[in-house]
């Protein structure tokens, strides 16, 4: 029996079997590729998506596990503006290599969303676990700060 889930606001019918990774249902089912495979194991934090606004790492929780609706990189919106987090990243050229993006973008949002006005341990604690090997942390924090004054004024 197909699994139902939300994946960016769009029901979808999902007919793999329960231990089947949501990255690799949000990848090869769906074709979201936004979300990356990194590490396999939680390590890294490429593979980050949002269930139900927090952020989890998607090869660790197997599709019978998907306990609400799913946010990818392609669906990220309200409550925090994509295009703030997208021109900020930008402005700060945290970007390098790229491969991290995604999940240190779904992240910075998680964090945002719950902490509209987040201090550097704030930052530092929740950005914890996702790895850039380019090594941009300062840039990412600074971003960070960027994103929640402009998101603060708008």
């Amino acid at each position: 029996m197909p699994t139902t889930l939300t994946i960016n606001g769009q029901s979808h019918d999902i007919d793999l079997p329960d231990d089947v990774p949501l990255l690799w249902v949000l990848r090869d089912a769906i074709g979201l590729t936004g979300t990356k495979f990194g590490c396999g194991v939680a390590a890294c934090g490429a593979c980050t998506v949002q269930i139900d606004g927090e952020a989890v790492r998607s090869c660790q929780v197997a599709l019978a596990d998907v306990w609400g609706a799913v946010t990818t990189i392609e669906g990220l919106g309200t409550p925090v503006n994509m295009a703030t987090l997208q021109q900020v990243w930008v402005d700060h050229q945290v970007a390098q290599c790229g491969y991290c993006q995604s999940g240190q973008i779904m992240n910075a949002a998680a964090l945002l969303a719950q902490t509209p006005d987040p201090t550097d341990q704030d930052i530092d604690d929740a950005m914890q676990g996702n790895l850039c090997r380019c090594g941009t942390y300062p840039r990412i924090r600074a971003a960070i700060k960027d994103a929640a004054q402009r998101l603060q004024e708008a």
